[in-house]
């Protein structure tokens, strides 16, 4: 079976971390055209792969099969749209758009080009959040009443970057506030907005960088939360039930692996440091130590190729990823 020709739309961080090397490490997806302004950099780390500079060159490219927009959030929904008018298949990075009006144009656009249109929810597959999901569906904590997710940091000065501009779709509730709430939604099916803080916290900030938004569905209640002034901090996720409790501190490593070059395959991919093992509490005051699954992004782009050669469904369904942007939009109007 041929290989899927894949084009690259971005080459900044995204692109060039996120989604080129887990590209690469699957065998039917194969990466063929990159548009960027980055030609050095494509020539430099991805040898023999085309370098186009316009959407247009990249989107009227027969040989393309599916078009992946890492692009800032803004321009999303352009990108997505164009390639779909253009008959290619779409992954879009997280989050699909700025609005649920942008989201429900381009569902409804692939459904009646009868062409795949998903986003790249990465996080789905961090080890430490299959750890959590395989703990809530084998019923070792109960009932769940209480879910804590935090992605916090310690920036209290900007790096620059679109991000942290004054854009649609940048500030830290859409780029790190949109994985959360999706892993939350996973976890939990429907969820609604009881209460939002989100504002600008640090000095000459022009977007927001501080996020508290407590999700609700009967009497659970979903916390997710992302700080810049944060040093040291608390458990990434806590787990509340009525039959017991789970802790775990530290991020996933496949970020700060691919960025020391680290790739799917190689020894210790996707795995957590021992000593950053999860701890559950059971009500009878027993504790446990629980090891952290194996993180797999890869399953991503071997979930689309699946999809693409009839194997498998979209990993990631773009009406999932269509209510996480309502979410968003409800936390900001609940906090007015």
């Amino acid at each position: 079976m041929d290989p899927l020709q894949v084009g690259l739309a971005g080459y900044g961080t995204s692109g060039s971390i996120f989604h080129a090397p887990l590209i690469a490490a699957e065998k039917r997806p194969r990466l063929a055209a990159v548009m960027t302004t980055r030609r050095e950099k494509v020539d430099r780390e991805i040898p023999g792969v085309r370098v186009v500079s316009t959407l247009r060159e990249l989107v009227e490219d027969r040989e393309l099969d599916l078009i992946v927009a890492a692009t800032p959030t803004a321009t999303h929904h352009d990108v997505a749209r164009t390639a779909l008018l253009a008959g290619k298949h779409v992954v879009v990075d997280k989050p699909i758009t700025t609005t649920v009006e942008e989201a429900d144009e381009l569902i409804e656009l692939a459904l009646k080009r009868g062409l795949l249109l998903s986003v790249y929810q990465n996080r789905r597959w961090d080890g430490d959040f299959q750890t959590v999901k395989k703990l809530i569906s084998g019923g070792q904590l109960g009932t769940i009443f209480q879910y804590e997710a935090h992605y916090d940091r310690f920036r209290p000065r900007m790096k620059g970057g679109w991000r942290e501009q004054d854009l649609p779709g940048s500030g830290i509730l859409y780029d790190l506030g949109s994985h959360l709430i999706d892993q939350a939604v996973q976890l939990f099916g429907p969820l609604e907005v009881a209460m939002a803080d989100v504002f600008r916290q640090r000095d000459n900030s022009t977007a927001e960088d501080y996020f508290h938004v407590v999700l609700k569905k009967d009497r659970l209640r979903a916390i997710v939360h992302g700080s810049m002034f944060v040093l040291d901090p608390g458990p990434h996720f806590s787990v509340y039930g009525d039959a017991g409790s789970f802790l775990k501190y530290g991020m996933d490593p496949q970020e700060d692996q691919l960025r020391a070059g680290l790739r799917p395959g190689d020894p210790g991919w996707g795995l957590d440091a021992a000593d950053r093992a999860g701890t559950l509490t059971l009500a009878d005051g027993s504790r446990q130590t629980i090891a952290t699954e194996r993180g797999a992004w890869e399953s991503f782009y071997r979930g689309i190729a699946d999809a693409l050669t009839g194997a498998g469904k979209n990993p990631v369904d773009p009406m999932d990823a269509r209510n996480v942007i309502a979410l968003i939009e409800a936390a900001a109007k609940v906090c007015g």
